[in-house]
């Protein structure tokens, strides 16, 4: 993967950046580390009408019916806190519980799109399951495509057309995958937080009845 801070290439599971220093532990002294429940949408800033959520729940639903071993969320708002919007949505990624994604499907089968209208940036964030699947370009491309319309302020119109591509590219990596299987095997061990983070996710359900690319509008 690439640090959330610098951007240099890291071993996912290094527990620190060895460019920069950048760790989880960093994020969590600005925002917390307690789980955040959330649910796949969640549009704290406020930037969909309810017909557009209506409209952006419906691709996300596809997408999970395409992909039943994956899911896709979406949180707009405002890092606060401090840190980048690429960092933040590193955190929010491995601190989210989604309270509507089955628990058999861990945040690291997720791909989160974080919208921030106050720094008229977003960001796309995915766990490790994806690493041997997309690339930093692949996410720059979806949210190329995403970028006109987030500039007119059709956020929802701009989230349904990213989550549309990112379905052709996850479809074309599929086959691939199937012809070359040993290509697509993950070379790297899992981050070793990844049955700490499986539990948490899981705790949050029972309670509840719970790499990045960035392109600046």
């Amino acid at each position: 993967m690439k640090c959330p801070r610098c951007v240099q290439v890291i071993h996912r599971g290094a527990g620190l950046c060895p460019h920069c220093g950048f760790g989880i532990a960093e994020m969590d002294a600005r925002h917390g580390k307690d789980n955040v429940s959330l649910r796949r949408l969640a549009d704290v800033a406020g930037l969909m009408r309810s017909r557009e959520r209506g409209k952006v729940q419906s691709a996300l639903d596809g997408f999970s019916r395409r992909f039943p071993q994956l899911f896709f969320a979406v949180y707009t708002g405002s890092a606060q806190g401090g840190g980048n919007l690429r960092q933040f949505g590193f955190w929010l990624l491995n601190r989210a519980a989604f309270e509507d994604v089955p628990v058999d499907r861990p945040n690291e089968a997720g791909i989160l799109l974080v919208i921030d209208p106050e720094s008229k940036s977003a960001t796309l964030t995915w766990g490790y399951h994806l690493d041997p699947f997309l690339t930093e370009e692949d996410t720059f491309v979806c949210l190329s495509r995403a970028h006109a319309y987030f500039i007119e302020g059709r956020f929802a119109d701009g989230t349904v057309v990213l989550a549309e591509q990112l379905g052709k590219i996850l479809r074309k990596r599929a086959a691939q995958a199937r012809r070359d299987p040993e290509k697509f095997e993950r070379k790297v061990a899992p981050p070793p937080r990844t049955g700490e983070i499986a539990r948490r996710i899981r705790e949050g359900h029972r309670q509840m009845p719970v790499k990045s690319t960035e392109v600046i509008p």
